[in-house]
């Protein structure tokens, strides 16, 4: 199932468009995830300077994924991008056990944000191709995800490079876009 599939389960009235915030630090794989997605060429990735949007349309539905690079100095104007978002997918690298700290203090961060409040979240736990990579209910607990209680979230393992476990994780997306329009 890709893609367009996922799009036509989300597709529920016509024109109907779905604003999708990617967000994680650099290298988490957010870049990656989004051109596995699109069906591109992921084999030459580049640091994200600013961001990057995708936009697919079918049978009258619109996906607008906005992919904000995670540097240190561009964190700050995430801000711009929360309105009006649907669904933030955040992405974690899981095989960087050195920055779980970081992530964790970001992702807790945007869930503060009052313009995301109740906006349903997808943590990608990615990079489950390395050996080195820290399982999602590892990183659920260290992140002590089961203490979010004002939105519905979900972690998916996944890895953006070889395409294992992005499909559940948009399966869910689309369950929960769904689930907060009705």
């Amino acid at each position: 199932m890709g893609l367009l599939s996922i799009l036509r389960k989300l597709k529920s009235t016509p024109d109907q468009e779905v604003r999708i915030l990617l967000l994680g630090l650099d290298n988490g794989g957010k870049t990656t995830l989004l051109k596995q997605l699109a069906s591109e060429d992921i084999s030459h990735i580049t640091p994200t300077q600013g961001f990057n949007i995708k936009s697919v349309q079918s049978q009258g539905f619109k996906l607008n994924v906005w992919d904000i690079g995670g540097q240190r100095k561009i964190r700050p104007y995430w801000r711009n991008y929360f309105e009006n978002t649907d669904v933030l997918i955040y992405v974690i690298d899981s095989a960087d056990r050195k920055r779980f700290e970081e992530t964790g203090q970001e992702l807790a961060e945007l869930l503060d944000e009052e313009k995301l409040s109740g906006v349903p979240v997808l943590i990608f736990a990615n990079k489950q191709d390395l050996l080195t990579a820290a399982p999602a209910s590892e990183i659920a607990e260290g992140l002590n995800l089961h203490t979010i209680r004002d939105r519905i979230w979900q972690i998916q393992s996944c890895s953006a490079l070889t395409g294992e476990g992005v499909q559940d994780g948009m399966n869910w997306v689309c369950k929960s876009v769904n689930a907060k329009k009705k």
